[in-house]
């Protein structure tokens, strides 16, 4: 069996579409698979997903933080989302062939080079993060780019990897190792922040909500509207449609509507089939009822 890695890093740059297209050409080059790019000027950050072999998707996440360093410059940076630097967080996750040690070695050989070669500080999180604290990327990323510049001396914020202070544009990146995950947003018929906040922390595992479900509030200036940002690290065991259902439950309590959602990359079939089954009260529904899945089996 061949070895299979996905690469999903996500950039701060969300409206320039000839910079991010740059970033994704260099990648490319490297001999990997382009299967996806996703955009968002309010987040001000673009998603891209690619995979192959390791070593080639080792050098395409690397020619990618490089060009997103020359192209990009975190002093003029504003968006919605947390982030730290111009190459934010870039995960490897295994797919087939592959376990999840031969990511997280490929997480810290990434790290050690970015941080030698480019001068970017870098954090590994998640499988291949050196301390326990340093697991959760919103932990990593507390303070976001103009607190890390004030902090990145201090014991407990000194990177893994690099020098002991932020790139002067392209900041500091967070590298790792990580299972699947569903980059699952809502938006809201409010612009009321507190709405989204509120119902954020309901739904989020460590207070309180729903396990494997990490959530924040977001302001959609644009659209002036508000957006539940939800990450479920496990939606085997937190399906998406469990995650909406609640969002609309605690969205109620405000008497505030969803209006929308949305699907940041790529998402696994069974993900979808769940609430398919879920929404169709489906009783004997079967994968194998998938055209496509019949036609590709």
């Amino acid at each position: 069996m061949s070895k299979l890695v996905e690469c999903v890093p996500n950039f701060s740059e969300g409206r320039r579409f000839e910079v991010v297209a740059a970033i994704e050409a260099a990648g490319e080059k490297c001999g990997v698979k382009m299967l996806d790019r996703t955009m968002d000027a309010d987040h001000n950050r673009s998603v891209i997903t690619f995979a192959g072999e390791p070593e080639a998707v080792l050098e395409a996440a690397y020619a990618m933080i490089l060009e997103a360093r020359e192209r990009i410059n975190m002093e003029g940076h504003h968006g919605a989302h947390p982030r730290l630097g111009a190459a934010d967080v870039v995960p490897f996750i295994p797919v087939s062939g592959v376990e999840m040690a031969e990511c997280v070695e490929l997480a810290r050989r990434l790290g050690e080079r970015v941080g030698r070669e480019l001068a970017i500080p870098v954090y590994l999180y998640e499988e291949a993060a050196t301390r326990p604290e340093r697991r959760n990327l919103a932990d990593v990323r507390r303070g976001e780019y103009e607190g890390l510049k004030e902090e990145i001396t201090r014991p407990e914020r000194r990177p893994d990897f690099g020098p002991v202070r932020m790139h002067p544009t392209a900041g500091a990146v967070v590298i790792g190792a990580r299972k699947p995950l569903i980059a699952f947003n809502v938006n809201l018929g409010t612009d009321d922040m507190t709405v989204a906040k509120a119902i954020a922390r309901a739904l989020r595992a460590k207070d309180g909500g729903l396990t494997f479900v990490k959530a924040l509030g977001v302001e959609l200036k644009e659209r002036g509207q508000v957006q539940v940002s939800m990450n479920l690290v496990d939606y085997r065991r937190t399906p998406v449609y469990r995650a909406l259902e609640l969002v609309r439950l605690e969205a109620a309590r405000y008497g505030v509507p969803v209006v929308g959602t949305e699907i940041v990359g790529l998402v696994p079939l069974d993900a979808l089939l769940g609430s398919l089954e879920y929404y169709l009260q489906s009783e004997s529904f079967r994968r194998e009822q998938v055209l496509e899945v019949k036609l590709h089996a």
